[in-house]
């Protein structure tokens, strides 16, 4: 009774392991046709302005917000923490590079996958069980330079500088706590931070908000072209989208990570 069991969660497990592999596989193949269709005509470029003002230019209030008030906690957070061995003076500087290479690309990330992400998975899966998506191919518009390459083109340019964004503002927010609620002298707090912080920090975010930025497009209009099953399948999908979207993110963030300390 009990190896039967056992054998049974070990082939869901399985199951469920080779599934996620086999969609990985869907998603890395969907993302390679972006490849062949960005170089072949005709170019959307007013499909491209709209996408980029979707994700760019919408985003940018919550992501202003986010950068704010997450520099400005890590500033307490990390005063706190070094006051215990008197090197409060290099909080700016800690949380500067902590922003620049980690938390401002992933969280820029993490917040579009679940706005743009999810839009994205909705817009062209309502398209899908609408039978627009159809239409466009009966008309002799291939759907996916249409619906996706645009929406892939915009993600990708606009996450860096959302991130850029997100790393000035939490700056912002991390010297007005640290100068005007810590107390720490502005002086050493903006020397230390000109003394620690480097290009290859900021550049480190920017390629990696980049790479996110097209793997939340991928993940998007994948899940967007294989909705079935009308409204219930629109929703399954931008939840999946909103889900794998964030989880690559994170898994990727590791890889990266791990490769641009070795060559920034």
């Amino acid at each position: 009774m009990i190896l039967s069991k056992l054998k049974k969660f070990v082939e869901i497990i399985g199951a469920m392991t080779i599934e996620n592999i086999r969609g990985i596989g869907q998603i890395w193949l969907f993302g390679l046709r972006f490849f062949y269709w960005i170089v072949k005509p005709p170019f959307r470029f007013k499909l491209l302005s709209e996408q980029f003002y979707f994700i760019g230019n919408k985003s940018l209030f919550i992501i202003t917000l986010a950068g704010g008030f997450t520099g400005m906690v890590m500033a307490y957070q990390t005063y706190f923490g070094f006051k215990l061995i008197n090197v409060d003076s290099l909080v700016g500087s800690v949380v500067a590079i902590t922003l620049a290479k980690e938390l401002a690309p992933v969280l820029t990330g993490l917040i579009v996958a679940g706005r743009a992400g999810a839009a994205m998975a909705a817009q062209i899966g309502t398209m899908k069980v609408t039978e627009q998506v159809d239409a466009l191919e009966v008309m002799g518009i291939d759907s996916y330079q249409y619906l996706a390459v645009p929406r892939i083109i915009a993600a990708t340019f606009a996450l860096p500088m959302l991130s850029i964004t997100f790393l000035f503002v939490g700056n912002i927010g991390s010297i007005v706590v640290g100068t005007v609620a810590l107390l720490i002298d502005e002086t050493v707090y903006m020397s230390k931070l000109s003394e620690f912080m480097f290009i290859g920090d900021v550049m480190q975010g920017v390629i990696k908000a980049t790479v996110f930025g097209f793997i939340i497009a991928v993940v998007g209009t994948y899940f967007g072209f294989n909705v079935t099953k009308g409204a219930e399948g629109v929703g399954k999908g931008t939840n999946l989208a909103v889900v794998w979207g964030m989880i690559l993110v994170l898994v990727v963030d590791y890889f990266l990570t791990s490769f641009l300390v070795q060559v920034l």
